[in-house]
């Protein structure tokens, strides 16, 4: 299941979910980015039965049963969520290519904590890097989408 909807991909078994869903899938999802391809940048995190993984380093097949989310399948019906409407309005965002893998990590975790402290935040995002240094703003982005979902918004 990616986003929602069950996806038949044929692929070897070395074959990394980041390759399938990007190259391997009919309709490629390429939301998700590959920069270090090591694990150690997170761009391309995804969320697996709802946790943040790297998906450079999970075998395609060691996901099947499992509900895999992209960037993509945040928002229903092409609507930002939380996460997203705040990563826009504090500018969050620089190159955008850690934007995807941040922006999946917060969803998350604002998922389970939408009262997250700063300190929470940025123990959560320890595994994504940004290299334009935009941290300051998707803090700020993070706490305004908590509010908000404390709130009992979308």
């Amino acid at each position: 299941m990616v986003n929602g909807e069950e996806r038949k991909v044929s692929v070897e078994p070395r074959t990394t979910l980041l390759d399938a869903l990007r190259i391997r899938l009919e309709d490629p999802l390429t939301g998700t980015k590959l920069v270090c391809d090591r694990g150690t940048c997170g761009a391309c995190t995804v969320l697996l039965d709802g946790d943040p993984v790297c998906s450079c380093l999970v075998l395609a097949l060691e996901t099947v049963g499992k509900e895999v989310t992209t960037v993509e399948g945040l928002a229903p019906a092409g609507e930002m969520n939380a996460v997203q409407r705040a990563m826009c309005k504090h500018d969050g965002m620089m190159c955008g290519f850690c934007t995807p893998g941040i922006t999946v990590t917060l969803s998350a975790l604002m998922e389970k904590n939408p009262g997250a402290t700063y300190d929470e935040v940025r123990e959560a995002l320890t595994g994504n890097y940004c290299r334009c240094g935009t941290y300051p703003h998707v803090f700020d982005a993070a706490l305004e989408a908590g509010r908000e979902l404390g709130r009992g918004g979308r």
